[in-house]
């Protein structure tokens, strides 16, 4: 399969941060240079340039050529993925094709944002000023309560089970040196339970807190990962993603998200059952958005995530490791780049990198991308990546 052809060969990660000084040009330069060093790639070699979209520190629309330009890069291939949260993830797929149809040989993939200085760039074009706004609806945490609220209807919202997620991914952070410093402490359910409403019932442990950071990832063909002589490296054996799911539907089911058609896609083309699945990063902008890509993958049936999420281990040593670098809860959000922390950790782990937190087994790794959230209905945009190592 084309997808196969390709590898990623290097992954990079800066520190995440609260109030950072670095800009994004300084963020994506440094990732340059640990990408390529990692590697022993020189700047020339790389012809191909694939960047999230961010949403903060970016007043221009031509936000991948003003990286290339900044960078000193020269490029055959260049393309911006404007999926949100699903853009890293997205990023993958759009390289490896480019690669597979000769545009290009070696790839960078980076993704940086400011989200916790700056969100002023963002203007919001959509329904949200004329139709969510001034009924109070403001911002994501108001869209992940109403969703929280019919799933809570529709099967009973068991506050417990979150908060056993919670916990499990700030032990994950704080095994994390590049988790946000504010984040690396333990918590309790009960101290998840007693966290302040931000959005009933959302409270503020099931909530990302924005911070500034960037990763980024080097892709290229098998070929040019030979001529190298790279010995290890992690493959894309599976891919799909879904936009406006359910969008023909005047009256969804706001709990049926695009990861139930997008996840059954990738882990076809993968040739693995969903109970085959090593480790699981899933976007985890709010505790809700993990229950549910849990039951749209298949790991349980529909309204029957809490029951899972007990009785199952997601420690990195347990029964099925997630999030295992802290998520973006617990390690911090980095804007539209965070999509990429989890993506990030998790080829960490199929590099057998992940030192105190490392999982057992390293056969594979299932990654998730959640993008933008429409009117009415649920994310917008869902994503799928499965990954192996080939060493």
């Amino acid at each position: 399969m084309a997808l196969h052809d390709s590898v990623i060969a290097g992954y990079a990660e800066t520190p995440i941060v609260v109030g950072g000084t670095h800009d994004l040009f300084e963020m994506h330069a440094d990732l340059t240079e640990d990408l390529l060093t990692g590697a022993g790639v020189d700047k020339a070699e790389v012809d191909g340039l694939v960047m999230a979209s961010s949403l903060t520190g970016t007043p221009t629309p031509f936000w991948a050529q003003s990286v290339a330009e900044m960078l000193g890069l020269e490029v055959d291939f260049l393309d911006q993925v404007q999926l949100g949260g699903c853009g890293p993830v997205g990023a993958v797929a759009r390289a490896a094709m480019a690669i597979d149809a000769g545009l290009c040989e070696i790839v960078l993939l980076l993704n940086a944002d400011r989200a916790s200085l700056s969100m002023d760039t963002w203007t919001d074009m959509s329904f949200g000023p004329e139709w969510v706004h001034p009924y109070g609806q403001m911002g994501t945490p108001g869209a992940f309560g109403l969703l929280s609220s019919r799933y809570d209807h529709e099967y009973g919202l068991d506050l417990e089970a979150l908060g056993k997620l919670a916990v499990t991914q700030r032990g994950h952070a704080m095994l994390n040196k590049k988790a946000c410093a504010k984040l690396r402490t333990p918590i309790t359910v009960e101290d998840y339970l007693n966290s302040r409403m931000i959005s009933e019932p959302i409270r503020l442990l099931d909530c990302v807190m924005p911070c500034d950071g960037g990763n980024g990832l080097l892709m290229m063909s098998r070929r040019a990962a030979r001529r190298k002589g790279l010995e290890k490296f992690v493959v894309p054996i599976g891919y799909a993603e879904r936009t406006n799911h359910n969008g023909s539907d005047p009256l969804p089911d706001v709990t049926d998200t695009g990861h139930r058609i997008a996840g059954a896609k990738a882990l076809a083309q993968a040739g693995l059952a969903v109970s085959e699945i090593k480790s699981f990063h899933p976007y985890d902008d709010f505790l809700l958005a993990i229950m549910l890509q849990l039951e749209m993958f298949g790991f349980c049936g529909k309204g029957e995530g809490a029951q899972f999420i007990s009785k199952t281990d997601f420690r990195f040593d347990g029964d099925l490791p997630l999030n295992t670098g802290g998520g973006q809860i617990s390690a911090g959000q980095v804007g539209a780049a965070g999509g990429g922390t989890n993506l990030v950790e998790a080829v960490r782990q199929l590099f057998d990198d992940g030192g105190a937190r490392q999982v057992r087994d390293t056969s594979n790794a299932l990654v998730t991308g959640i993008g933008w959230i429409g009117y009415g209905r649920n994310w917008c945009t869902s994503a799928a990546l499965v990954l192996t190592p080939d060493r």
